[in-house]
């Protein structure tokens, strides 16, 4: 196992059966806009996420960060945005700063359907609150100022977080 921190008993990778994708979330400006693409694979057999998640942002990428986790039908899918892309020549999509998808009450936070635009989204929201948080995001990718003037644009929120609720005392 790779340095990035030591399994609790019971971890996800110490129970058989248990399956795990990792996705990264590219971020690059193209035109004006940030756009995202996302490449994932099936975490390896005694592989750490981290490094599954370096080998998928590929090389000249200047910021790799865990961002969230979800459950699919197939297993748990644990997130991570990089940037900037390595590669700004592939195809890509904007992100859009769409409201949070979320589930239809605090005890049911997982919304029914994670779309990669959502997943983009709130990793751009997440890495705008660290931005202004964190000394080493803050520092990473000093040469991507337009891709990071770009998430700065969205709301910083932190990962997790709840909405208010109305009429709560």
């Amino acid at each position: 196992m790779e340095p990035g921190g030591d399994e609790p008993p019971g971890s996800a990778a110490m129970i058989p059966g248990v399956r795990a994708l990792v996705e990264s979330v590219l971020l690059s400006a193209r035109g004006g806009r940030l756009c995202f693409r996302t490449v994932s694979r099936p975490l390896g057999p005694g592989e750490h996420p981290d490094a599954c998640a370096r080998s998928l942002a590929g090389h000249g990428v200047g910021l790799l960060h865990s961002t969230s986790w979800r459950h699919t039908a197939g297993g748990i899918v644990l997130t991570y945005v990089a940037l900037p892309d390595p590669d700004p020549a592939a195809p890509a999509e904007p992100v859009l700063d769409l409201p949070d998808a979320r589930g239809p009450d605090p005890l049911t936070p997982s919304p029914p359907v994670v779309r990669p635009v959502d997943v983009a989204a709130h990793a751009c929201r997440h890495l705008a609150f660290l931005r202004h948080t964190d000394p080493q995001v803050a520092g990473a990718a000093p040469g991507a100022r337009e891709l990071w003037d770009l998430v700065d644009v969205f709301t910083p929120a932190v990962a997790g977080l709840l909405p208010a609720v109305t009429g709560a005392r």
